[in-house]
């Protein structure tokens, strides 16, 4: 056990009851470490822990939470080469996109350090005379955090770093697929000036420490970031306790490509918005919903770029699509392919498992054509390399196809029509919306979130974030007359 990747509970680094293996998925020969799994006796234990912390962490003065926070991004950033390689390794996005999620979720830290000189709260005369009125935010207490494997770093980091911006303690458990990435922002994290216990890292198997934590009546607030079954399942946990929750889930993302706009950038768009990530992205542009009278055109190259597209191993110079993250995911996308063609879709290219020279979860990027709207390959969120083109006839159809999903997290238009862009912009129900730009990739400071089976809550991230990880206090006050 000595060479065991440890947890963080209630101040101290301690094994579990027991520890897996994590591997590359670049190549499966490459073990990247062994990781404790939390008991549930230490996460009972962490959590009595993180109230006490919590109340001396809320004491601390503004510009000592500023410091922290502060540190913990500016190390994140200085050290982005380092920790990205090790993301990669672990999740098998390309090198680059690894180093540029680290050098991110540092920005997140340093955005919320500024924020905490930023609390400013509102006062009001009352309706009664001599009467005043303060209205402030307060930290909402313990918040659970339940971070993905996509963006093991940066989902994390847009959740944590608020919690505590905010005076909140936080109980983290990322992720059993990328356990590298969470004890190396553990251990930035636990160096800081913060009081014992006010930050914690669990790790361990989603559907026992996770369903213990979500239901534990300490818990003030659970952020989540995952499927749509997981989440309506941890939400009928919270509500037994009236616990405050704040949830991503998935997404069938379009991209509509109107007959006006320019085709090489909408080629490359969609390229990136598909297939980046390995299509590994809540934002993926999964459906790319085409004018007829460019369909053909737009397909062709489509295609040409997909097919161009480099596939290798996460490290290695060059690479654009990496690994899939594991060999359950990389057979849960094979089988879409084979349901796309069972429906009656035409596979153009891609969509098969590759031989490479690392033993890795490679697949080929696939475009599906003759696709329809109401296949399930165009209903379920695939989370794979595979985008679906769906043809219509004008905007007003490619409007109501990009609506008719049960999701609503980003959509996006290529045209050069401002007034399609204005009426898309306002029309398309989704939380975020792209014009000549891809869906995926979004700013730290500004709010994320979608609406039907996307999201539920409030928003994450920018000034937003305040609503999830505070709680409201409005206070009146009668101060008498001056004698």
């Amino acid at each position: 056990m000595s060479n065991t990747n440890c947890n963080f509970v209630a101040g101290q680094w301690v094994v579990g009851d027991h520890d897996i293996e994590n591997r590359n998925p670049s190549d499966t020969s490459d073990l990247i470490g062994r990781y404790a799994q939390a008991s549930r006796d230490q996460l009972d234990q962490t959590l009595a822990k993180a109230q006490s912390a919590q109340a001396a962490w809320a004491a601390y003065g503004m510009e000592r939470k500023q410091a922290v926070l502060m540190s913990i991004g500016q190390e994140m950033m200085a050290r982005a080469d380092e920790l990205g390689q090790l993301l990669s390794r672990e999740e098998g996005k390309p090198l680059a996109e690894g180093r540029g999620e680290v050098f991110r979720a540092g920005q997140f830290f340093t955005y919320y350090a500024a924020e905490c000189l930023r609390q400013l709260g509102e006062n009001a005369d009352s309706v009664r005379d001599g009467v005043e009125i303060d209205v402030r935010r307060e930290p909402v207490g313990v918040v659970a955090i339940v971070s993905p494997w996509n963006f093991p770093t940066a989902t994390a980091s847009w959740k944590i770093a608020p919690a505590l911006c905010y005076g909140n303690a936080v109980v983290w458990k990322p992720a059993n697929l990328t356990p590298a990435s969470a004890v190396a922002l553990t251990e930035i994290i636990s160096r800081q000036d913060i009081p014992e216990g006010l930050f914690s890292l669990v790790m361990g198997p989603g559907g026992s420490l996770g369903q213990h934590l979500v239901e534990h009546p300490s818990v003030d607030a659970i952020s989540f970031t995952g499927s749509v079954p997981v989440g309506k399942g941890i939400a009928t946990a919270a509500i037994q306790n009236l616990t405050k929750v704040q949830m991503e889930m998935g997404s069938k993302n379009a991209l509509a490509v109107m007959d006006d706009g320019d085709l090489d950038l909408a080629v490359t768009v969609a390229l990136g918005g598909a297939f980046g990530g390995t299509g590994q992205k809540c934002t993926a542009s999964s459906r790319l919903i085409v004018h007829a009278a460019v369909h053909d055109a737009f397909v062709e190259k489509l295609v040409a770029g997909a097919q161009a597209m480099k596939v290798g191993h996460a490290l290695h110079d060059g690479t654009q699509i990496g690994p899939v993250v594991s060999a359950q995911q990389l057979q849960e996308n094979l089988d879409y392919v084979a349901l796309g063609r069972a429906e009656g879709a035409e596979l153009a290219c891609g969509g098969v498992r590759l031989d490479m020279p690392d033993d890795g979860f490679y697949m080929s990027p696939g475009v599906f054509l003759n696709s329809t709207n109401d296949m399930r390959i165009n209903r379920e969120e695939m989370f794979a390399p595979l985008a679906c083109v769906i043809k219509v006839d004008g905007y007003d159809h490619a409007l109501a196809t990009v609506n008719d999903t049960n999701f609503g997290l980003t959509s996006g238009i290529v045209t050069r029509d401002l007034a399609r862009a204005t009426h898309f912009r306002r029309h398309a129900r989704t939380g975020v919306v792209t014009v000549n730009l891809p869906t995926a990739g979004t700013d730290y400071h500004v709010p994320f979130g979608g609406r039907g089976d996307s999201s539920y809550g409030p928003r994450e991230q920018g000034k937003a974030a305040a609503e999830f990880y505070t709680t409201v206090k409005t206070a009146y006050i009668s101060a008498g007359v001056p004698s």
